[in-house]
């Protein structure tokens, strides 16, 4: 089971069920794909992060992924705040 961590599958898997989820919500709900990327975007990119971090990714990778999560959470706050 440390296996399946350490590889990085773990995250893969939560990965396919976030785009699973991702494409219900457009097929049942017709959200726009800039507003699935604003709900979802942050996720994966904290996601890719962690991958990253536990496949032993040099440092500048997962600073990235963090990084880019930040402003499509800002943007998503003023999203939901606006209406």
């Amino acid at each position: 089971m440390s296996s399946f961590f350490t590889s990085g599958h773990a995250v893969d898997l939560i990965l396919i069920v976030m785009a699973l989820e991702a494409g219900w919500l457009w097929a049942t709900r017709r959200m726009s794909p800039y507003t699935l990327l604003l709900v979802f975007g942050p996720g994966v990119c904290i996601l890719l992060a962690a991958r990253a971090a536990l496949v032993g990714a040099d440092w500048p990778w997962i600073a990235l992924a963090l990084a880019a999560s930040f402003p499509l959470h800002l943007l998503d706050l003023r999203r939901r705040l606006q209406g």
